[in-house]
């Protein structure tokens, strides 16, 4: 029986198959740093690495949960060009993606949330357009059952159904 490696010691080739070729010769040191990023560990991805891999939305649903877990402990982490770059990378994901994470777009919803309105003063033009547009898009992306919540003093009954 052979055990399966935990994602955490998992390079994305490995998670988010097919296996990417060499970049070409002639390719920008972007491509070049994307490549080599997939052949990284998880565990040893770094925030600027995090944020590159983001940008340029290469295996979200491996990255994310990484940029996110590190978010609520700093959210204006300068992950290589300004203060909160990382956060705004984040937010910035295709809500289908997080369709396929709720709860994390709801952890990172609360993170945003929780942020004095004077923290968006020194973010690039545009970021608290993009922070207001994902705050909008998580909320009405939670699942029904989180949503609406009974008032206090009702109880709500919940139906199984065995079929």
């Amino acid at each position: 029986m052979t055990r399966e490696r935990p994602a955490i010691v998992r390079t994305l080739d490995e998670l988010d198959p097919p296996r990417w070729a060499a970049p070409p010769a002639d390719a920008t040191r972007l491509v070049r740093t994307v490549h080599e990023r997939r052949r990284v560990p998880l565990g040893k991805l770094q925030p600027t690495d995090l944020r590159t891999l983001i940008s340029q939305q290469v295996a979200l649903p491996y990255v994310v949960p990484l940029a996110v877990r590190l978010l609520p402990e700093e959210p204006l982490i300068d992950a290589y060009f300004y203060e909160g770059d990382l956060l705004l990378a984040t937010v910035d994901v295709p809500a289908s993606v997080w369709a396929l994470l709720p709860d994390l777009a709801a952890r990172l919803r609360a993170v945003v949330l929780a942020l004095p309105e004077a923290t968006f003063a020194d973010l690039p033009r545009g970021a608290t357009e993009k922070i207001a547009r994902f705050v909008a898009e998580a909320k009405s992306s939670q699942p029904a059952y989180r949503r609406h919540q009974p008032r206090p003093g009702r109880v709500r009954k919940r139906v199984w159904s065995t079929r």
